[in-house]
Formats: structure tokens, sequence, C-alpha cells
């Protein structure tokens, strides 16, 4: 996965948006105005590239537990947010998008049922 492939696949989703909120190194992409995926452009140039999900608290401790490079969110809330070290992953690209579908349903979820609903063709 590169940065390209990550960009496109969050902008296909319904109400995402890209951001650059704290600084111009910190990609964010939101859903109605809130945050399901974090990433710093500067890593990817080092080729230390990571995201920051969203995940269900269950969810994001057996991903950890499972995985080696899924950890607790780099300065997010760790009982929710994991970071996904992607060139040090042994995941797969299919399994990644998995896991921002999830992040973005997770964000979703926390919205009111108008706000879910404007996404609604």
């Amino acid at each position: 996965m590169n940065i390209e492939q990550l960009r496109d696949y969050c902008l296909k989703k319904k109400g995402t948006t890209e951001d650059f909120p704290f600084n111009e190194d910190a990609l964010v992409f939101k859903v109605l105005g809130k945050m399901f995926v974090l990433t710093s452009l500067s890593k990817w140039e080092y080729g230390e590239a990571s995201i920051n999900l969203k995940a269900d608290p269950d969810y994001a401790q057996e991903l950890r537990a499972e995985y080696a490079s899924i950890r607790p969110g780099f300065h997010m809330s760790k009982k929710h947010w994991n970071t996904i070290d992607i060139y040090k992953s042994e995941l797969q690209a299919a399994f990644i998008f998995q896991l921002i579908d999830h992040s973005y349903d997770m964000v979703l979820k926390g919205m009111s049922k108008k706000m879910r609903d404007s996404l609604i063709d």
C-alpha cells in the first residue's frame, strides 16, 4: 500500500473529506467532520508509514494481541485507537482496507441518526 492508494480508498467513502487540522504533515480523513484516519506524510516519505484508526475497544485489544504491527494509538486514546505500521506490517492491503472500513463505521456509529441518514443517496 502507498499513500495514494490510502488516499483514493478513503476519499471514495461517502461524506469523506481530507484535512490538515494539526499541521502540514498530519493528513486526516474525516466523515462528516469526524476523524477516522490519521497519518503522517513525512513518515511515508521516510519509509516508516503508519496510520491511526478508530476501533471498537475489544476489537482493538484483539488486533494488538494478534498482530505485531498493530499497537495502541500513538498520541490518541489507547482505548479507541490503534496505530498500524504499514511498511513493517505482516498485514495485506485488503485487511488494512477492512480496518479502515471498521474505523469509518465506528465513527458513523457514534453520530446521530440524522447525520448518518445524510449520507444516504
